[in-house]
């Protein structure tokens, strides 16, 4: 499996749209777990959560139409991105 957390700061006041874009529900081939979830000490981040059955199968999202569409709303949206870990999920709830 593959895992990332990134971290958005968004631009000032628009953390709940960008909430509204990354979250439309359905599903993505491979992914297992989308999770994205507020800071609660600063009114502009978000942090996603994702696991993927493989890295390929992460890469393979980024060329699907609801994504590409989601990245082209969203990046207005966002005053900064990084990926705090690529990771290797080996268990747990919901896996």
């Amino acid at each position: 499996m593959y895992g990332l957390i990134g971290k958005i700061t968004t631009v000032r006041g628009q953390r709940d749209a960008l909430i509204a874009i990354l979250t439309p529900g359905g599903t993505m081939p491979g992914c297992r777990s989308y999770i994205v979830a507020k800071a609660p000490d600063n009114p502009e981040v978000l942090y996603v959560t994702e696991v993927w059955d493989s890295s390929e199968a992460h890469r393979a999202s980024l060329a699907l139409p609801a994504v590409q569409e989601a990245i082209t709303q969203g990046r207005p949206l966002i005053a900064g991105f990084e990926t705090i870990a690529a990771t290797e999920p080996v268990g747990g709830i919901g896996l």
